[in-house]
This record gives C-alpha cells, sequence and structure tokens, in this order.
C-alpha cells in the first residue's frame, strides 16, 4: 500500500469533471498543488453515495480554505457512470472524479480490494489522502464499514494540524 512519502504511480485513467471527460494520466492529474484524493468501492453505493462524497462536498469551500487546490473521487468505475454520478450528486465544479474501470490505479496504489462476494469483483478500498505536489503527505484507510478515518472531518483535521 503506498504510504507516506511514496510518489503517485502514474497509470492511466479518466478524469471527469465540468469539462467532459479526458484520458490523462494519475500523475498528471494529482502531481501538481495539494490534491485530496478520496476513493470510494463504487459511485451510487449507498454509503459512497450517501456519506462520503456528501461530506467532501459539504466541505468543499472549508477544505479549499486549507489550501487544497483539487479535490477529487476515484472508484472502479467507467467514465459514464462517474459522469452520471457527478452530475446526480451535483458535485461538478466542486470535486473532479477518476475512473478507474480496470482498477489499475486502485492496484498501483495498493487500495485494491476484493468485492466478489458481493458481486462487485475489485473496487477501491474506502480511503482517503493528502498529495502534495505528487507525493502522499497523510493517507487514511478505513478499517471498518462506513466513513470515519476517510471522511472529510478527518481530512480537515489533518490539514490544519500541518498548519498549526
Amino acid at each position: 500500500m503506498i504510504e507516506r512519502g511514496n510518489a503517485i504511480p502514474s497509470v492511466g485513467i479518466k478524469l471527469v469533471n465540468a469539462s467532459g471527460v479526458a484520458e490523462t494520466t494519475s500523475d498528471a492529474v494529482l502531481g501538481s498543488g495539494t490534491v485530496v484524493l478520496f476513493s470510494v468501492p463504487g459511485a451510487f453505493t449507498p454509503t459512497c453515495h450517501v456519506n462520503h462524497l456528501p461530506g467532501f462536498l459539504a466541505n468543499a469551500s472549508k477544505l479549499k480554505a486549507r489550501g487544497v487546490d483539487r479535490i477529487i473521487c476515484a472508484a472502479a468505475n467507467d467514465a459514464h457512470v462517474m459522469k452520471a454520478w457527478a452530475e446526480a450528486s451535483n458535485a461538478l465544479g466542486e470535486i473532479e472524479f477518476i475512473a478507474d474501470g480496470n482498477a489499475d490505479l486502485a492496484k498501483a496504489l495498493g487500495l485494491a480490494k476484493d468485492f466478489s462476494a458481493s458481486g462487485m469483483g475489485t473496487r477501491y478500498a474506502r480511503a482517503a489522502m493528502i498529495v502534495r505536489n505528487g507525493s502522499v503527505s497523510d493517507i487514511f484507510v478505513e478499517d471498518a464499514p462506513g466513513v470515519n478515518a476517510s471522511g472529510a472531518p478527518a481530512v480537515l483535521m489533518a490539514l490544519e494540524t500541518a498548519q498549526a
């Protein structure tokens, strides 16, 4: 699993944002400035849709006030699903989305998790990280169901501690 101080790997992804969908690489998206990346098992899934994404959307202005340049959500879904989720959540313009349909970035980050028992295949573990100029400065991985360690409040606390 990626750790503090590690560089973000370069993996082909699709970026979904207010401008549309673009093919790019993870290091191009996460490589400059301060980025909060949070990963979810799946778009529209109950905890992701009701708890994880809304927390980051509600706290977007607070995160940006703490020096965050971009907030990005990653999931092992295709770009069409991620775009539909972004639109349905009214998140476009505040949050960008990484569509990692084959979970290649999830695997490269060491955040791939087998959800085959639920019929979902390989997905992301629920997590969040603060990336500064392409290197991980903080990582938060959930060790139980729900959104606690990887939610927006935990990331905000880490950013506040770093600024203190």
